[in-house]
């Protein structure tokens, strides 16, 4: 049985341009072993936004060597990148970017959003890619709702919806380089759970709402996050009541972390070329979202 190492909870709350205002919940740059391949971790709201005629966001940057995925529990985010890919999606939808080789992009909230307002919950994560794949070409994956399946849980507990890897048979639709599982769990009051993971892996639970005991040693409350242990098999939740959770789990990449802004390489050297290629066009440009709609 796995055991807690240790919890983490933000508390000093900050703005990605106008339009989500983030905790970030980890950061290579503190727990870079412990979470890999995982990289940074943002939570955006919950928060309710007013009607407005201005697409709130934040406007055109770069990534390179690493992949962003964007998890909409709430309102409206669309996206537009230098590659080709892009859309809205939905409460319940994923958006998976792989950045790798560099591209641009933009993240608004969605027009009927904007226009209606409304509440606004969002997570985005960033995923690490080995060394081998980091100039791969750039992709894009719009994950909708109903392409995700959902695994009933024993005795009524709840439900397990697997975007990447799998739980029981059931696969997510993320294709991912590295072993990765994630996975959209809710738990009914007083429910407990054992769920089973790949022994050796990196091992997240985060906590959108609710109060949740992991490991039968450490409550958890709202936006709060168990780092587990890599050892063992399996892990325990119970729900002290209705519960939203985030299971992030997968396979170490063992390799130098090197970052620098908007972009994660393995070396000094290639996040100094990396600015380079993106000051000299390389990684392309776009029009703004609220530009081509004029």
């Amino acid at each position: 049985m796995k055991k807690v190492l240790f919890t983490q909870k933000s508390d000093f709350p900050h703005w990605v341009g106008d339009g989500f205002p983030v905790r970030t919940i980890f950061s290579y740059n503190d727990i870079a072993r412990e979470i890999s391949p995982f990289l940074l971790m943002d939570y955006a709201g919950p928060t309710v936004f007013p009607p407005s005629e201005h697409r709130k966001g934040v406007g055109s940057h770069p990534h390179r060597g690493f992949e962003t995925v964007t998890l909409v529990y709430d309102g409206q985010v669309e996206h537009r990148d230098s590659a080709g890919g892009g859309g809205v999606i939905q409460a319940g939808d994923v958006q998976w970017m792989t950045a790798a080789s560099g591209l641009v992009h933009e993240e608004k909230h969605g027009k009927e959003f904007a226009k209606k307002g409304g509440g606004f919950e969002m997570v985005q994560l960033w995923v690490n890619l080995p060394k081998k794949d980091k100039m791969s070409k750039p992709r894009y994956q719009a994950l909708k709702y109903e392409q995700t399946p959902t695994v009933q849980l024993p005795k009524q507990a709840g439900t397990l919806r697997v975007i990447a890897g799998e739980y029981q048979k059931a696969l997510g639709p993320a294709k991912t380089f590295t072993t990765i599982n994630m996975w959209d769990v809710r738990l009914n009051k007083d429910a407990q759970v054992k769920l089973d993971v790949p022994s050796g892996h990196t091992t997240l639970v985060f906590v959108l709402s609710g109060e949740v005991k992991v490991a039968d040693s450490h409550t958890l409350n709202d936006a709060e996050m168990a780092i587990l242990e890599k050892e063992g098999n399996t892990f325990s939740l119970t729900a002290n009541t209705d519960a939203k959770i985030l299971f992030l789990g997968g396979e170490p990449i063992n390799e130098p972390v090197f970052g620098y802004g908007p972009f994660v390489m393995n070396t000094q050297a290639e996040i100094m070329q990396a600015f380079k290629d993106f000051e000299d066009g390389k990684m392309g440009v776009i029009d703004s979202i609220e530009g081509s709609e004029k």
